[in-house]
């Protein structure tokens, strides 16, 4: 039967984008897919930037958006890219973000020790693959195939994954709008119109240097300025706290923390392994399942949850150092007393409420996913090769900084 659908979704920040395929449609209709909409796509970021409430669906439609301009402009300079391989790419996109759990990436690797969201993305496109749909059965092989760099056309999953791909171009563009953050936006428009295809790879014409320098300025200033900002560190390392506890209490058989829906399967499974992971259980949380939880725990028997919950509620957030030197041990132990002092905790239970850890960003990774420049010349080169460029070695390294967090009384 012909696909007679057509949707047009209006989006604050590209305007309108369109939706005319039958595979396209039936994976955002899909209830795996929609699951996104209650997935915040900046965490807690909204506890210091109010307006920061936009969701991993808003992203991925972005991201689809952008891979349609991308392709488009590709096939207008002569890169031969089929309707199959266009719609596989713009499929791959939409799912990219797919395995994102609650809250993104404050609680990967929590609820589900050491597993990424790539790799549960994976997952749930192999099983949207075996759905029983026919829009969507045995669809999405070309799609995983380009997901996971296993298409010869090296491109496409570029566009998807790489330093210039259309997943950072929508993301950056995004929370820059949503936060209010001017440092965050950039000429996405014209980069799109500066790629082109050498080689079977990615790269961008000359004369669109200077837009890719800014949108690389552009990611290292968002990351200091808006994703690494203190409260937002010590906000989301307290939501990590309240789940290590809740796991913690669930370990120790206290049924306090039960909350009888499916965040209770991770609470006592967290070192679960993908291949036994229920996926339909994952597919049923989101961040409501945490906010539910957080609003009930808050008035637990136990007083490290509970002033965990309620700090995380009211917005009364830990106290939080961060550095570009590492922590001495003498500030370290400083910190500790200060709040043994306040509170007779045993020593465990003190690692809840005082802790410090590292963040850490590189600008450019000068490795083997470079971004390269196609002089007007003809020749291919590194961008950080160019002359008076930006983009040069001594950004390459990765930024290091130190924090301390602590109850702040």
């Amino acid at each position: 039967m012909a696909f007679t659908h057509r949707k047009i979704i209006n989006d604050p920040v590209h305007g309108f984008i369109t939706i005319n395929d039958p595979l396209i449609f039936e994976i955002i209709s899909h209830p795996f897919y929609q699951r996104l909409r209650r997935i915040q796509q900046m965490a807690l970021a909204q506890l210091v930037y109010p307006g920061a409430v936009h969701t991993r669906m808003h992203h991925s439609l972005g991201a689809y958006h952008l891979m349609s301009m991308a392709i488009n402009e590709l096939r207008d300079k002569g890169v031969e890219i089929t309707s199959e391989e266009a719609l596989a790419a713009k499929a791959a996109i939409l799912l990219h973000d797919i395995g994102h759990g609650p809250y993104s990436h404050a609680l990967e690797k929590v609820l589900l020790k050491g597993i990424n969201h790539e790799d549960l993305s994976l997952v749930i496109m192999h099983a949207l693959n075996e759905d029983s749909h026919p829009d969507l059965n045995g669809q999405l092989s070309l799609a995983i195939q380009i997901f996971t760099n296993q298409y010869p056309k090296k491109f496409l999953h570029q566009l998807i994954s790489g330093q210039l791909d259309v997943d950072r171009l929508d993301y950056l563009s995004r929370d820059s709008f949503f936060t209010g953050v001017s440092e965050g936006v950039v000429g996405y428009e014209r980069i799109l119109k500066m790629l082109t295809v050498c080689d079977n790879e990615l790269v961008v014409e000359e004369k669109g240097i200077n837009s890719v320098e800014k949108f690389l300025l552009s990611r290292q200033l968002m990351y200091w300025q808006v994703y690494r900002h203190k409260t937002v560190v010590a906000s989301e390392k307290m939501l990590v706290k309240i789940i290590e506890r809740a796991q913690y209490l669930f370990k120790q058989n206290n049924a306090s923390v039960k909350t009888n829906a499916a965040l209770d399967y991770f609470l006592s499974n967290p070192n679960i392994e993908i291949k036994d992971l229920d996926l339909h259980a994952y597919c049923n949380l989101d961040d409501t399942d945490i906010l539910h939880a957080i609003k009930q725990w808050q008035h637990n028997a136990d007083p490290i949850l509970s002033i965990l919950c309620k700090g995380l509620l009211n917005r009364k957030c830990f106290k939080c150092q961060i550095q570009a030197e590492p922590i001495k041990e003498e500030q370290w132990e400083k910190a500790r007393a200060t709040i043994a002092s306040k509170h007779s905790y045993k020593e465990e239970d003190l690692s809840f409420l005082c802790f410090q850890g590292t963040v850490s960003n590189t600008l450019y990774k000068n490795d083997n996913e470079t971004i390269k420049i196609l002089l007007k010349t003809g020749e291919i080169v590194n961008i950080s090769a160019i002359q008076n460029a930006l983009i040069v070695e001594s950004l390459s390294a990765p930024v290091k900084k130190f924090y301390i967090c602590l109850l702040n009384d």
